[in-house]
C-alpha cells in the first residue's frame, strides 16, 4: 500500500494522461467486447510488430544503446495492443473518431476519467511528503 501512494504521489501530467487513455479504452472494451479469438490474435501480432519496432527505435540513439526500464518495454507493446483492439471494437458501430454515438459512454469514460484526475490531484495535495 505504501509503493501504491507513493507511485500516486509522484504521478505526473504525461503518466496521468496514459492512465486516462486506459479508462477510455476499458469502458469501450467492457461496452463493446467481442470474444472473437481473431481480433485478439491479431492485435496481439499487431503489437508484437509494431511494440518491436518502437523498442528498437526508442533504445538505440545516435549516442549508443538508451536503458528503458520494464513498464516503459511493457507500454510499447500494450499500445499498439489496443490502438489495433478499440479500432477493431468499433468498427461499424458509428464512432466518431473514438467517441461513441451514445452520449452515456462518452459521459461515463469521462467521469471515471475526470474522478480519478481529482482523487491523484487531491491525493497529491494532501498526502505528507516522505
Amino acid at each position: 500500500m505504501i509503493n501504491l501512494a507513493k507511485y500516486v504521489r509522484n504521478l505526473n501530467g504525461p503518466r496521468i494522461t496514459l492512465w486516462c487513455y486506459l479508462f477510455w479504452y476499458l469502458v469501450i472494451f467492457i461496452r463493446y467486447f467481442d470474444p472473437s479469438l481473431r481480433l485478439w490474435l491479431t492485435s496481439l501480432g499487431i503489437s508484437a510488430i509494431i511494440g518491436t519496432a518502437l523498442y528498437i527505435s526508442s533504445s538505440n540513439s545516435q549516442k549508443g544503446k538508451v536503458k528503458l526500464d520494464q513498464w516503459q518495454i511493457f507500454r510499447l507493446y500494450m499500445m499498439p495492443f489496443c490502438v489495433s483492439s478499440f479500432s477493431a471494437l468499433i468498427k461499424g458501430k458509428g464512432f466518431i473518431l473514438i467517441f461513441s454515438p451514445i452520449p452515456l459512454e462518452n459521459g461515463l469514460a469521462a467521469g471515471i476519467i475526470i474522478a480519478f484526475i481529482i482523487f491523484v490531484k487531491g491525493y497529491q495535495t494532501l498526502a505528507p511528503k516522505t
